[in-house]
């Protein structure tokens, strides 16, 4: 494949998750790691170009809803997100990009299996131990494959009474955790020229997906849209864990 079908590629899955996390509050990483480990030239750098788009995707939300965010609830789950996903992301420059791959593909099936058949039915009691854990879980989650949304999105469910509140902890969560990442991937030096190169072309896609995506958010029926979403990441899961 050329570089320009990869730099198209990855500007059009930075849209597409964009779009995906403007509507629903979360799955930017979800949606572009079903695709950037087939594009870029590691595993490690397909997750640091990931957090650094997402970081992006997060901020401009984060910053309008700053007043909403209740930083009791969030920030036991965020220390505890940044402690683990420390140790998680360093452990990816120990293992083959081959076996993360692997990895990774069943966790997108089991990601896409939850959300299609059990999300709706769990209801968890907020406090300090599902905090902790979510926040535990979203780390392993978020350092080794650049997903930690689906846990965290467990706990915000479960402790936020308005959307103004759930969008504001999502984001607020999403942009610190993400911006903390792109740190550790730098000293673990996944964050290379060509990191950084996909990166500035895919910012205006970026924009572009958080633009059309605010303007579709009253419009589109969500619960279509997240089983589309559901669906792919099946797919690219079965086909990541074949290839």
């Amino acid at each position: 494949m050329s570089e320009w079908a990869i730099v198209l590629l990855v500007c059009l899955m930075a849209f597409v998750a964009s779009f995906v996390q403007r509507t629903s509050g979360f799955g930017f990483g979800i949606v572009v790691m079903a695709v950037f480990p087939h594009l870029l030239a590691s595993y490690g750098e397909s997750t640091a170009l990931s957090g650094i788009l997402a970081a992006l995707t997060s901020v401009v939300t984060a910053v309008k809803m700053r007043r909403f965010v209740p930083w009791r609830k969030l920030l036991p789950i965020l220390v505890t997100f940044l402690v683990v996903s420390f140790f998680a992301t360093g452990f990816v420059a120990h293992v083959s990009g081959g076996e993360m791959k692997h990895i990774l593909g069943a966790v997108l099936i089991i990601v896409s299996l939850y959300f299609f058949f059990l999300s709706d039915r769990i209801h968890l009691r907020p406090g300090l131990p599902l905090q902790v854990g979510m926040g535990t879980l979203s780390g392993v989650m978020g350092g080794l494959f650049a997903m930690q949304g689906p846990p965290a999105v467990i706990y915000f469910i479960s402790s936020t009474n308005t959307k103004e509140e759930y969008i504001a902890m999502t984001q607020w969560y999403f942009f610190v955790g993400n911006a903390m990442m792109t740190m550790y991937r730098f000293f673990d030096g996944f964050v290379t020229a060509s990191v950084i190169s996909h990166a500035a072309f895919a910012i205006p896609a970026v924009i572009a997906g958080i633009i059309i995506g605010d303007k579709a958010s009253g419009h589109i029926k969500l619960s279509l849209l997240r089983r589309l979403v559901y669906a792919f990441l099946a797919v690219s899961g079965v086909i990541t864990l074949l290839s």
